[in-house]
């Protein structure tokens, strides 16, 4: 992987994991690192640096990680809706990460961070990416993780069975 050619953007309104996150993309060879504090900012950056991958906290003021990947994929005007996002979090209920799932995250990370984990969710996003599909209230990564290889039937959701085909 040619970690040198990524940009790659760090959206966190904590400076000191900002530092942290910088320190392990210089360690593993990213040397364009953009940074931003909300997802206001980051939107903004992103509008002016062509950004292969996002970084963000889920919990930050005024606009939180959730809020920024929302607008980045629904907003008419978002800089690049099919950016990757890897979501970063310490708040790892099942709830959040739903919520944060069905925002339209790639991936995610949970604090505290190590370089594996940042490698691993990297290399999910550029070697693993999952197709982008958009239904009515949903744009971003396909949330099915896996195919079930025992499944027969033309469609893989359990609402499926009640759709009149046209």
């Amino acid at each position: 992987m040619r970690f040198e050619l990524l940009k790659i953007l760090l959206v966190d309104d904590n400076h000191h994991m900002r530092v942290l996150l910088t320190e392990i993309l210089r360690a593993i060879g990213v040397k364009q690192i953009y940074e931003a504090n909300d997802g206001a900012e980051a939107l903004a950056l992103m509008r002016s640096h062509a950004i292969d991958i996002v970084m963000t906290d889920l919990s930050m003021q005024p606009m939180d990680g959730i809020d920024f990947v929302r607008l980045l994929r629904n907003s008419p005007d978002s800089p690049n809706q099919m950016c990757p996002v890897i979501m970063i979090t310490g708040h790892s209920t099942q709830r959040r990460v739903t919520e944060a799932r069905d925002a339209g995250v790639n991936e995610f990370l949970a604090k505290p961070l190590t370089a594996r984990g940042v490698l691993d969710r990297i290399g999910m996003v550029i070697d693993h990416p999952r197709p982008f599909v958009r239904t009515d209230d949903y744009f971003g990564p396909d949330r099915r993780r896996r195919a079930d290889p025992s499944y027969t039937g033309p469609w893989r959701r359990r609402t499926d069975e009640n759709r009149q085909d046209d």
